[in-house]
């Protein structure tokens, strides 16, 4: 493998790339979407201390960072680099970060700032139509529901699960539940003292950050064994630690801001940025003693990849969705994000930069597809990959593997929480939406209906095209892939609207629309892949009693008549006459 050809070289270009797309094509949607610092701002004009919060950029960032990553930038790019190669893989990242998912990002965020930083699905609502407002709070909501299914079922596992290292040493999943319950403890205790006290956020972070690294230490000491104090068996001991999970997303759900999410998310963007560094500086040290060189194939031919083989498009582009373009990111910038920017102008480091960040994240866990054969990688799970990954890049540092693993562990169970527990707040959100409910009771029944219908996915068992039972996660990630590219098509069909009927600026076409036709076209091809799979059987047969049991090719069903009627719904939008001007007109430029 020549010196042209090492992770390292892959990781520096890849972030010179992105590191030149942020001062040149994110400085310009900045001046497009017409940024302002004294433009007023929802966080102080609404300001309640529970959902609405002025937020410093740097507290913001990591927090917004860590909702959005979760696992998506490490288990997409690791499940994608596995089957088709790491070369189409690390395109896609780089090519879908920089025109697609970072103006989706940045311009959800904008979109709903602008309009008292209401979600998403309201912008759809004053721009294309009621009706569509309706049917796309109907997707969203389905949308998180799976979301938080796959996760809570990814985190569950993790829990119950053990690392065996190449030398032997074993990492306990029961050993990293602990240190996630140490952190969460610890996120608990920086709130209230970031809130009670005069501490500033450094020294606080100066504090607690240091006291989250002795918990991942401490975690492996104290292994928090449900297994073996209940006498439950490894399935029926993730189904508690699920249920467990929901339980923390109905607290966490309805909590205020400052109690848990913002201390949260902001450990969890030191972890992100930890995790990214020293891999890098890992990366360079493997690269200087010539230990770490590229093993997989950067392309597996379609005739290598074994049973159940897919074509890269559209698989590819549903499989990674964060790290490269993610409908969940707007709901993220619309729902929680939009509610505590302090200035319009930071809209380009939050909503953009955070994106091209993920982006490198996705990178580093590609990264670690990279370092192994073809032959170590069957069998493993992402998770396990990329601990093994963080933890062979880490070590290189001289840091034991065991503590390496557990970090990497840990860092991704923390990425988790941060999706969990948000998902959990949006969920609320659109019921109270739909219901009228307000204060204390619209706030409690919203999480509780939100975290409760998870339950009846997990405590099932999912059975695989082969008839072999799965994990629920498995089950539902393409088509959580799929819908979530779809409710990215969607949300940029928003962001489209708005720009075009109140300033008719002929850039939204180029910049949002094209993006939009592109992940309408991938996600709904993959879409109505699933439902002519599923019901491939009763095509056949013409048999009701063939119907699919998996409820893939349903949801799929549901999303397909989602997203055509919101199609319709947007053309009607764009073929009406359009209003002008605007109440955000003054924040336009010249087109």
């Amino acid at each position: 493998m020549t010196a042209f050809a090492t992770p390292l070289v892959i990781l520096l270009g890849s972030a010179a790339i992105l590191l030149v797309a942020y001062f040149t094509y994110g400085s310009l949607l900045a001046r497009l979407f017409g940024l302002r610092a004294s433009a007023p701002m929802p966080s102080e004009t609404l300001r309640d201390g529970v959902d609405y919060e002025p937020t410093p950029p740097s507290y913001l960032l990591g927090q917004h960072l860590s909702a959005i990553a979760a696992a998506g930038p490490i288990v997409g790019p690791i499940l994608a680099g596995v089957a088709f190669g790491w070369l189409p893989a690390l395109l896609w990242i780089i090519v879908g970060c920089i025109f697609l998912g970072g103006v989706h990002d940045l311009g959800s965020l904008v979109a709903s700032v602008r309009h008292r930083a209401k979600s998403i699905a309201e912008v759809v609502r004053e721009h294309v139509s009621g009706r569509a407002f309706l049917l796309l709070l109907v997707f969203i909501y389905i949308a998180l529901i799976y979301i938080i299914v796959a996760f809570t079922d990814i985190v569950a596992a993790s829990f119950v699960d053990v690392v065996t290292l190449e030398d032997g040493t074993r990492v306990l999943g029961s050993g990293i539940a602990s240190s996630s319950l140490l952190y969460l403890l610890l996120a608990m205790a920086m709130g209230v003292v970031l809130r009670r006290t005069r501490i500033s956020l450094t020294a606080a972070t100066a504090i607690f950050l240091p006291l989250v690294g002795a918990s991942i230490w401490a975690g492996q000491r104290i292994p928090f064994d449900l297994e073996q104090w209940t006498g439950l068996s490894p399935v029926g001991t993730t189904r508690l630690w699920g249920a467990l999970l929901l339980g923390y997303c109905l607290v966490a759900g309805a909590a205020p801001l400052w109690l848990l999410l913002q201390p949260r998310g902001h450990l969890g963007g030191w972890f992100l940025y930890i995790a990214l560094f020293g891999g890098v500086l890992g990366l360079v040290i493997g690269s200087i003693t010539g230990s770490d060189v590229i093993r997989y194939p950067a392309f597996v031919p379609f005739d290598e990849r074994g049973v159940g083989a897919s074509a890269i498009a559209p698989i590819l582009f549903i499989t990674i969705a964060c790290g490269a373009c993610s409908g969940f990111h707007c709901l993220i910038a619309s729902g929680t994000t939009s509610k505590q920017l302090r200035r319009e102008t930071d809209a380009k480091a939050i909503g953009y930069g955070a994106m091209l960040i993920e982006g490198m994240i996705a990178i580093v866990s590609l990264a670690c597809v990279m370092v192994i054969t073809r032959e170590s990688a069957r069998g493993m799970q992402p998770n396990a990959i990329y601990a093994a990954g963080i933890g062979r890049f880490v070590a290189t540092l001289g840091v034991p593997a065991t503590i390496a693993v557990s970090f990497a562990l840990l860092a991704f169970t923390t990425f988790v929480y941060d999706t969990l527990d948000v998902c959990t707040r949006l969920g609320r959100f659109i019921v109270q939406e739909l219901t009228g409910l307000t204060g204390r009771a619209g706030r409690w029944l919203g999480t509780a209906v939100t975290a409760g219908v998870p339950l009846i996915f997990l405590f099932t068992t999912p059975l695989g095209p082969d008839g072999a039972p799965m994990p629920a996660w498995r089950l539902f990630w393409s088509l959580f892939g799929a819908s979530n590219q779809l409710l990215a098509a969607l949300a940029l069909l928003g962001i489209t609207a708005w720009i075009w009927r109140t300033r008719r600026a002929w850039w939204i076409w180029p910049v949002a629309g094209v993006p939009m036709l592109f992940m309408y076209t991938m996600s709904g091809w993959a879409l109505f892949s699933f439902v002519r799979q599923g019901f491939a059987a009763v095509l056949e047969s013409g048999s009701a009693s063939d119907l699919p049991s998996s409820p893939v090719p349903w949801a799929a069903l549901v999303l397909i008549g989602l997203a055509a009627a919101l199609a319709i719904e947007g053309l009607l939008a764009f073929v009406r006459p359009v209003r002008l001007p605007h109440s955000d007109a003054a924040h336009s430029v010249s087109a």
